[in-house]
């Protein structure tokens, strides 16, 4: 009988995972979990996936280096219920052969379907006449109103949640394009785009969404030269990473008023409390709940119960991560 370790704090994945998804894991083996709170430390994790078949990890889950896989002589699959997994992947986890899975394809849907939000209710200005109607005022700022049409959308980054956005704006009659120098042409013509130059995008875009990986090639890729380039009145989305925009220098941007930016990720998180995100009129700041908050944390656990029984029965895994591209992947 196939042995399934669930090895993350029960704080962690039991906002994760219900009884519906237990019953189905012990459905496909013999399930064992971890029952304290906490990031697990290595020697617990090195007890719970003895001979375990199939391990699920999620946040707070430590490497799984030489000390943690000592045991673990049976171990073929880790379904990571989270994004990342190069805070658990090791050389050691890489040579054993054993294969990895991510449910950062779960994780992208909450990303698009959250900057899809911001994208519809920043060109409507929802954010300016609930604050005009408030003081008192109804038509003021309407004249500013753009819908979702005939506009151009820009995508940075054409991974799991840049394609469910680019889908996504599919169902709108807009101009969507794509900056990405992993994907070709056709690729991009395939998802629905069209794929440019950062550059042009930057100038041709009323919209643009940020989904890039944070990697050393995209750090502080937004800054004072490609913000320069920034159509006036453009909104910037930021649900990726706070590490790929120069904080300092889009505030000092947003200071003039010239444009719009919906802020999810910061550098480092929180921000401080007189951080100038804060408290500019232009700069919509949320507190990093894009991705999988509460009930959307659920299909998480879906996706990585469903990648083991990809595994068991023989079928290509969905959210498989090729170990040999970490340096370029999120």
């Amino acid at each position: 009988m196939n042995r399934i370790a669930l090895v993350p704090g029960i704080d962690v994945w039991g906002e994760i995972f219900t009884e519906k998804h237990l019953n189905r894991l012990r459905q496909m083996g013999e399930l064992v979990v971890n029952p304290n709170p906490g990031n697990p430390d290595k020697s617990t994790v090195a007890e719970l996936i003895r001979d375990a078949d199939f391990v699920i990890t999620s946040w707070g889950c430590p490497s799984f280096d030489a000390e943690v896989l000592r045991d673990a002589k049976r171990l073929k699959l880790v379904a990571h219920a989270a994004g990342t997994v190069k805070g658990i992947v090791t050389p050691e986890l890489i040579e054993r052969g054993i294969r990895v899975s991510s449910a950062n394809d779960a994780l992208g849907v909450g990303v698009a379907e959250t900057a899809l939000g911001l994208t519809i209710t920043s060109l409507k200005r929802m954010w300016e006449l609930a604050r005009s109607t408030r003081a008192g005022y109804w038509e003021e700022g309407k004249e500013l109103i753009r819908e979702m049409f005939d506009v151009t959308i820009g995508v940075v980054g054409a991974g799991r949640a840049g394609r469910h956005y680019i889908r996504l704006l599919r169902q709108f009659e807009v101009d969507i394009v794509l900056y990405d120098p992993i994907v070709s042409d056709e690729e991009a013509v395939a998802l629905g785009c069209r794929k440019v130059g950062l550059e042009e995008l930057l100038k041709l875009s009323d919209v643009i969404s940020i989904h890039a990986p944070s990697i050393p090639e995209t750090n502080h890729m937004f800054n004072t030269k490609t913000f320069a380039l920034m159509k006036d009145d453009a909104i910037l989305i930021n649900t990726a990473r706070g590490s790929l925009v120069h904080e300092e220098q889009l505030a000092d941007e947003l200071a003039k008023g010239r444009f719009t930016a919906c802020i999810d990720v910061t550098e480092p998180e929180p921000p401080s409390k007189d951080h100038p995100f804060r408290s500019l009129p232009n700069v919509i700041l949320i507190p990093h709940i894009a991705g999988a908050v509460n009930n959307g944390k659920q299909r998480l656990a879906r996706y990585s119960i469903e990648d083991i029984r990809r595994f068991i029965a023989g079928e290509t895994l969905d959210g498989e991560v090729n170990l040999q591209n970490l340096h370029v992947i999120a």
